[in-house]
């Protein structure tokens, strides 16, 4: 599917699809980019949505900005995104990755949005972010003492980054939300993802034989008849 680049409230982006009065605003997940929404834009496209991609900090056409990737930096920029998006749609949805689905549940708690799926989504950093600390093995008094520390799988654990996560704590969501999570995700436990679902009434379907990260043919065949379906859902 063509997509046609722009910028949306200073972010590099991709428009999809035809021209529409409704659209969806697509945020990938860690070490995603702007160009993985392709696939689900093209179910989108088919059940008369647009779709807007976004490059996060640290992304595409971001990856100098890797330092950037902070709540506090992207939550104003996608309340951003967001006002200037529904200048131009009537109705405006949301897809969600991993990370990506954290930050659009810190951004738009209260916002009219007509729907969200979320994939695989972190709906609670401080139970992530103290399940990397159990691996790192480090403790929260080292954490608050040293500052910042790099991991051996890649990630810098960060105590201004929990303080955030436990003043932002990401509770509240009116936005009618279906979820595709699989069994064996290595980083959301299926307890913290029902509880979160049965909280705020979301729709939530598991995958037992889905990971974190949904990439084999089996998996992204079930991750198409899912969208296509919570897509057909939407007004």
């Amino acid at each position: 599917m063509r997509a046609e680049p722009f910028s949306l409230g200073g972010m590099p982006a991709l428009r999809w699809g035809r021209p529409s009065r409704r659209g969806i605003l697509y945020l990938h997940g860690q070490g995603g980019s702007k160009a993985e929404a392709a696939f689900f834009a093209a179910a989108a496209a088919d059940a008369g949505w647009q779709t807007v991609s976004v490059d996060l900090p640290g992304h595409g056409d971001r990856e100098s900005e890797a330092a950037a990737l902070v709540p506090w930096q992207v939550v104003p920029e996608l309340r951003c995104a967001l006002a200037e998006l529904r200048g131009r749609w009537d109705r405006v949805g949301l897809f969600g990755s991993s990370l990506g689905a954290w930050f659009g549940l810190l951004a738009y708690p209260d916002a009219p949005l007509a729907g969200a799926l979320f994939l695989s989504p972190v709906v609670d950093m401080e139970a992530l972010i103290r399940k990397m600390m159990g691996w790192a093995g480090v403790s929260e008094e080292r954490l608050a003492r040293e500052g910042r520390i790099p991991t051996t799988f890649g990630q810098t654990l960060s105590w201004e980054y929990l303080r955030y996560v436990r003043t932002h704590p990401a509770r509240r969501w009116r936005t009618p939300t279906a979820i595709l999570y699989g069994a064996r995700d290595h980083l959301t436990d299926r307890e913290t993802v029902e509880a979160f679902a049965a909280r705020n009434g979301c729709r939530l379907t598991v995958e037992e034989a889905g990971e974190h990260w949904f990439h084999t043919p089996e998996q992204l065949a079930v991750v198409d008849r899912w969208q296509r379906a919570c897509l057909a859902d939407l007004e």
